[in-house]
């Protein structure tokens, strides 16, 4: 179905509306995948646009049929085999964690927002160690990315999308030697890590760095907006 929807059924309206523009080359072989994320439409530009596919985490709620916006995206997900993450509680991830641990071993490519949410903002956020706690251990490849564009295609606050020019640009592989194989269940290296990450990502982008996590109320005028 992924392919169907990405061909045929949804891929040609994002790319009509985002016309998508990649700059760098995909690796071989399984690797994460960590864009900034900006606007909703983010997933969807980046799967239509690169040739791998690509498997996301996905906020839990979306699979739940709370509204018609979230369970179309619930289903989208559901059809794509994305994987629902819970984002609150201590060792509420570790599924979805693992599940990806499964995707790399697989050869897949795991894709995810190290930031953990959408950008109030348009500026880049913190990011969160969930994609060291996989990458280490496995001695994976991570792969910053840039996406700029999406926020005016998919404006916040306005219902629909305008056409725009999507840039995703992809990084250099992220070098994870100087961590070594003893480090790699270390928390103070998984923040290492996501730090060094994060400032690819915005070396990419150019957007300017808050060093912290939205706050809930940042958030919630974020989705009210």
């Amino acid at each position: 179905m992924y392919w169907i929807l990405k061909w045929v059924l949804l891929g040609p309206v994002i790319r009509w509306f985002a016309r998508p523009v990649v700059i760098g080359t995909l690796p071989n072989g399984p690797f994460v995948l960590a864009p900034n994320h900006l606007a909703e439409i983010d997933s969807l530009v980046l799967c239509a646009a690169l040739p791998r596919r690509l498997t996301f985490v996905a906020k839990s709620e979306y699979f739940a049929k709370g509204g018609a916006g979230a369970w179309l995206y619930g289903t989208l997900c559901r059809l794509t085999g994305q994987i629902p993450i819970k984002r609150e509680g201590a060792g509420s991830a570790d599924v979805a964690l693992e599940a990806a641990n499964g995707i790399l071993a697989r050869g897949g490519v795991w894709a995810i927002y190290p930031e953990g949410t959408r950008s109030p903002d348009g500026r880049l956020w913190r990011g969160r160690t969930g994609v060291m706690r996989v990458a280490l251990p496995g001695a994976h490849e991570v792969l910053p990315v840039g996406v700029v564009g999406t926020r005016s295609v998919n404006q916040p606050g306005s219902r629909g999308w305008r056409r725009g020019r999507v840039e995703i640009r992809l990084g250099e592989p992220l070098d994870l030697t100087r961590w070594s194989a003893a480090a790699a269940n270390d928390p103070v290296a998984w923040r290492e890590a996501t730090d060094e990450l994060m400032a690819s990502i915005q070396r990419l982008t150019g957007q300017e760095y808050v060093d912290r996590h939205p706050s809930a109320e940042e958030r919630a005028r974020r989705d009210a907006a």
